[in-house]
């Protein structure tokens, strides 16, 4: 087996220069978005969501974006999951985005709040059924006893709402959002000169700038 310190692959595709970037970050993630959902790689909005205990105590776990907004990047789960208990006591959140084929990746640093219930549960009733049940199902970051368990409560949640179109959407769960504090966006270049561009939000407004690789 290959060692891995020996594992090394030297970047080409692109570069990125201040010139390059929207004024907006929202705008330019947008941009790179599309371009990642065109160039069909798979699940390109698969992110790491790194949150920490109101101590400083670090995790992190990959998520799914499910909406960009002027005022940030929205996700869903479960409001009693242990990444959702550590955000209630702890707002300060990061996201990344590592798009390989590509040679990108995007940094975000912000806070994160709450959706309101009425956009919870617009998204949550355009889910498909079955996620819908697991939702329902999950008791997500608790421990349980086996995996039947879980299918004897889908059963129940399938049996407790026979004969509805759509299921309610359940009190613990919804949607976040992460109103973004700083926004980096790297483009890796040969010899790990990679370009970096950040914006870092001061006053209100939104400053570039180009940091070191």
């Amino acid at each position: 087996m290959k060692k891995l310190a020996e594992m090394r692959e030297d970047y080409r595709l692109r570069s990125l220069d201040i010139s390059d970037v929207n004024e907006d970050p929202i705008q330019q993630f947008q941009s790179w978005m599309n371009e990642a959902v065109a160039s069909e790689i798979r699940e390109p909005n698969a992110m790491t969501l790194a949150t920490a205990t109101a101590d400083g105590k670090p995790s992190a776990r990959v998520v799914l974006l499910k909406g960009i907004q002027e005022e940030g990047f929205v996700f869903y789960t479960n409001y009693e999951s242990h990444k959702a208990q550590e955000m209630e006591s702890n707002p300060q959140v990061a996201l990344v985005f590592n798009w390989l084929d590509l040679q990108r990746q995007i940094r975000i640093e912000g806070k994160v709040e709450k959706q309101s219930k009425m956009a919870s549960e617009a998204y949550f009733q355009s889910r498909p059924r079955g996620s819908q049940v697991g939702a329902w199902v999950s008791p997500q970051s608790k421990v349980i006893e086996d995996r039947k368990m879980l299918d004897e409560r889908v059963a129940e949640v399938k049996e407790r709402f026979e004969g509805e179109e759509v299921l309610p959407i359940p009190e613990f769960w919804g949607g976040y959002l992460v109103r973004p504090e700083a926004i980096e966006f790297w483009q890796g270049r040969s010899s790990r000169l990679h370009d970096r561009i950040r914006y870092r939000l001061r006053d209100g407004q939104w400053i570039r700038e180009r940091l070191a690789p």
